[in-house]
Formats: C-alpha cells, sequence, structure tokens
C-alpha cells in the first residue's frame, strides 16, 4: 500500500479481476428500460459535472480484491461529493436518497437525483431534484395534450409529481424545530431529442417562472440542462433563493432586510476616542450630524471608522470594530464624562449609544481611496458583506443583483459622485476586477 504501488495494484485488479456489476445491470429485459434510464441520467449528471468541477468523493465504484464493483441500484443509495475550483463551494449529487435531515412527515418521498449546493456566504443549502421519467406524451393531433401544448413533452402526471416533491420534502431546523421547505427547484427529465423545438413548452418556461419543470435528456440532447447545471451553481446565493417560488410578500419583507438602514457607521476624530469607545462600551456623535432622527429608532448597530489621518501609524484603518446598540440617548457633551469634552463644545447636544459588546470583524471593510465624513447608514446584510466602504452605498435593486453577481467571481469596485461615501449622492457603476 505504499505510495506508487498502491496505484500499480489498483490497476492490476483492474485488469485482471474484470468488471463485475451488481443487480445484474446487464442482465436488464426491455421491461427494466425505465430503470437503465435512472442509471443513465444519474450517471450523465456526473459526466456533465465533472468536466468542470473537481470530484472529491464518490462511493459508486469500489474496489476489493475480486474485482471492480459498480453498485448503483433502486435499494441502495450513492452520492459524488465536488468542489467547485473558482471558489471552493462544494455541492453533491445524490441517487435515490435525500440529504440528511430532510424528509416527509407525511408520506415517504425518494427523487431519483438530488443536487444540494453550498454556497460561500451562506448558512443555507439550495436543493434540486431532477427526477428520471422514462415516458412521454407525443402530443398526436385531435389529442388533449396537443390542444394544450402543441408539442411532444412530459406528462402532466409527471410534472404533479414535482409539484408533490417540492411541497412535502421537508427539513428540520435543528435549533427552532420548525420544518422548512428545502427543495428550490424539482424537474423532470424525460427521453426527447428536440432541445430546439422544447424551448417553446410551457413545461420548459414554467422554470423560470416557478422552478419547476422539464428538460429533454438523451445520449445528444443535453445542452439545456448543461447550461442550467452551471447557472445554479455559478449563481449567487440570493439568486438561487430568489428562483424558488415564495409565500406572498416576501419581496418585500427581504427588501426591507437588505436595504433598511439599520447600522450606522461613525468616523472617529482622534485616535484615543477609540480607545474610550472600545473601555466603556459606547459611541457618541454630535446630534445635528443626524439629518433624520426618525433613523435613530431603527438602528441596531454601530460601527467605527477609522481614518487613514488618524490611524495610519497603527495600520488599523477602515472598519474593524461593531457592536449592537443598548440604548442611545440625547445629552450634553460635558455629560459624557468618560471622554473629556473640547472648549466650547461643553453645551452642545450629542447622541450617546450604549453598545452591548464591541466585537472584531474576522476582515475588515477597507476605505479603498474613501472615506466617512460623519455618519454612515447602511443595512445588517450590506455590511456583513462588504469589503469596501463605497459598497455600504448600494441601495436599489438592480445596483445590488449587479453587485452580488460580479461578488460570486471577483472583487468589485463601487463608483460614487464623492470621495466621503456619506456624503455621495449616486452611484456612478459597478465595476468587475478579476481577482
Amino acid at each position: 500500500m505504499a505510495p506508487g504501488y498502491r496505484e500499480v495494484y489498483r490497476n492490476y485488479l483492474m485488469l485482471m479481476k474484470g468488471l463485475s456489476i451488481q443487480s445484474d445491470l446487464f442482465r436488464l429485459s426491455m421491461k427494466d428500460l425505465a430503470q437503465l434510464y435512472e442509471y443513465w441520467c444519474f450517471l450523465k449528471i456526473h459526466d456533465l459535472l465533472s468536466r468542470k468541477y473537481e470530484l472529491l468523493k464518490q462511493d459508486i465504484i469500489k474496489i476489493n480484491r475480486t474485482g471492480v464493483f459498480v453498485t448503483l441500484d433502486k435499494t441502495q443509495k450513492a452520492k459524488m461529493v465536488y468542489r467547485n475550483p473558482k471558489n471552493g463551494e462544494l455541492f453533491t449529487l445524490y441517487y435515490n436518497a435525500l440529504p440528511k435531515g430532510d424528509q416527509s412527515p407525511t408520506l415517504s418521498q425518494r427523487p431519483d437525483n438530488v443536487l444540494t449546493l453550498k454556497k460561500n456566504d451562506s448558512s443555507a443549502e439550495y436543493k434540486y431534484i431532477f427526477d428520471a421519467k422514462y415516458r412521454m406524451n407525443p402530443a398526436y393531433e385531435g389529442t388533449p395534450y396537443y390542444e394544450k401544448y402543441k408539442m411532444p413533452g412530459p406528462e402532466e402526471d409527471d410534472i404533479n409529481t414535482m409539484h408533490r416533491y417540492r411541497d412535502a420534502i421537508v427539513y428540520m431546523d435543528g435549533q427552532h424545530r420548525e420544518f422548512e421547505r428545502s427543495m428550490f427547484g424539482t424537474y423532470v427529465l424525460f427521453p426527447y431529442h428536440d432541445e430546439a423545438q422544447f424551448r417553446e413548452h410551457r413545461f420548459y418556461k414554467s422554470i423560470e417562472l416557478i422552478n419547476i419543470g422539464a428538460f429533454p435528456f438523451l445520449p445528444n440532447s443535453t445542452a439545456l440542462m448543461e447550461a442550467f447545471l452551471d447557472e445554479i451553481i455559478q449563481d449567487s446565493p440570493e439568486k438561487d433563493y430568489e428562483r424558488s417560488t415564495q409565500p406572498r410578500g416576501t419581496k418585500d419583507y427581504y427588501r426591507n432586510k437588505m436595504t433598511g438602514k439599520n447600522v450606522a457607521v461613525g468616523s472617529l476624530r482622534e485616535a484615543s476616542q477609540l480607545a474610550a469607545a472600545l473601555k466603556y462600551g459606547f459611541y457618541h456623535v454630535p446630534l445635528e450630524n443626524i439629518s433624520d432622527h426618525k433613523l435613530l429608532t431603527q438602528l441596531e448597530y454601530v460601527a467605527l471608522y477609522q481614518s487613514r489621518s488618524q490611524f495610519q501609524s497603527t495600520g488599523e484603518m477602515g472598519i474593524h470594530w461593531y457592536g449592537k446598540v443598548l440604548d442611545w440617548k440625547v445629552v450634553r457633551r460635558k455629560e459624557i464624562t468618560e471622554i473629556p469634552a473640547r472648549k466650547g463644545t461643553e453645551e452642545k447636544l450629542y447622541v450617546k449609544f450604549t453598545v452591548e459588546q464591541w466585537m472584531k470583524r474576522d476582515k475588515p471593510i477597507i476605505s479603498g481611496g474613501r472615506g466617512i465624513y460623519t455618519l454612515l447608514y447602511t443595512s445588517k446584510y450590506m455590511f456583513d458583506r462588504a469589503s469596501e466602504i463605497a459598497e455600504l452605498k448600494l441601495e436599489t435593486d438592480e445596483d445590488l443583483v449587479k453587485w452580488r453577481e460580479h461578488r460570486r467571481v471577483g472583487q468589485v469596485k463601487v463608483n460614487l459622485n464623492h470621495e466621503q461615501v456619506d456624503l455621495a449622492s449616486k452611484v456612478l457603476g459597478i465595476d468587475f476586477m478579476e481577482s
């Protein structure tokens, strides 16, 4: 089993002992073609993925002293684990099994193929079912199917099964002990050759609308499926999430979560202010710097911006520290005794934020050549994901979509119409910079 000898021994077994396939795969009769199609669909999906992504683990092919065994049948489970070399994300292809934790509280569900994606910057897993159905409606003229769809396609019962899968398979949240629907998309794979024609079928167009539909899948008809696999793997977590049909009102709810300004990023006038803020758990800012006092009622976090002019000598510039706001109140500057007031400011009104605990970011938000003049308001969503302070100015849906898609493949440069981010009134552009 030493390095080198192990590979020689493995090749020797493969050549000398031959190929043994369990479950009588070579003795399939005509009545078993549907099962053979299921095997082929799983292996072909694996083939499409393995061309572009690194295979890390598989439990289909096993070697022992008697030969090479391929274990793939309806009574056994199989999975393949891959890694995206561009960003290190892992994803898994399951055959005849549900990922760990997924279940149905009512009836048992066992789809043929489940692809599970684990995206960076997301705790959720994005799961998609590809169910092989070896049957097709030819849509003969005069039949109800032809009157509805005008072309061959999957049976309606199979599409209904996809709706059932998405609603019936749920995941138990271990922390809150609540069930959550875990399948983001469900699709029929069926034997049809004309991919160009099927693009016009209702069951293909429905994929974009509700993420349920069908793909033609045969040895020479895999282009639509391959393109879709690449798309969902490369998509950002947010775009994957938006593919699924959500309850009414979800869009407005998450727009508020993404763009609601619940974080205030304040600049520090001098380096000594940082030490006092961290020691006594507070941050203070002149009341006149807060143009809209209503914002005070929705702020949940406060963060500290360390400018180049004050902190270049220490090397700690940008945003390193943030904390949850326990309380805030308007006081005279002389009442803030943790830091002596400068002469002439004693009676000036200030807002004093009491911070529960200061936390340090794993990676600071760097200045990127820009600064914060007084206060910058942003969402916790953007604060957790930004790498430069200019990104904290993104607010519109269009800018957010463009920004997060660029961030999936490299670094992003946000151009503003002012060097001080809080004074900027317009986003001039979002440029992609390949890392």
